[in-house]
């Protein structure tokens, strides 16, 4: 996907939106979600943020702690809806016209590095709570 960034940033789009997709269906399957297959990312990406631990235990205040971190998580959520719409208009996954003009090296770092910023910290999450289980 990193690689992807400078020699197709088009494909590196897509394959953010595929990482973020897979990662979330990943983390609900392992927590017995059942999957339809039908999922759309903006859902998926909303639904593992609901099913994590936000705040792990012992922190000072935890609701006030839990409300701040959930409101930013539900920010960056809506990369999932934004992940899919810039793929769909302009990553990888639909015909082109031949005449087709692109996203640029810039457009893929900023797309990648949402997409991977999020999947980190609801991976990270994931993997906490199966400790404390």
């Amino acid at each position: 996907m990193r690689d992807a960034i400078e020699k197709d940033p088009e494909l590196a789009i897509g394959t953010a939106k595929e990482f973020l997709e897979t990662l979330s269906k990943t983390i609900l399957s392992e927590r017995g979600a059942i999957l339809t297959g039908n999922e759309v990312l903006p859902a998926l990406v909303r639904t593992t943020i609901m099913s994590l631990s936000i705040v792990p235990p012992g922190i000072a205040d935890p609701a006030q702690s839990e409300e701040t971190l959930t409101a930013l998580l539900r920010n960056l959520g809506s990369i999932g809806h934004q992940l899919a719409e810039v793929r769909n208009q302009l990553g990888t996954g639909h015909g082109r016209q031949s005449q087709h003009v692109g996203l640029q090296r810039g457009h893929a770092k900023l797309v990648v590095g949402a997409a991977t910023t999020l999947a980190v910290f609801l991976y990270e999450c994931h993997e906490a709570d199966k400790e404390r289980e």
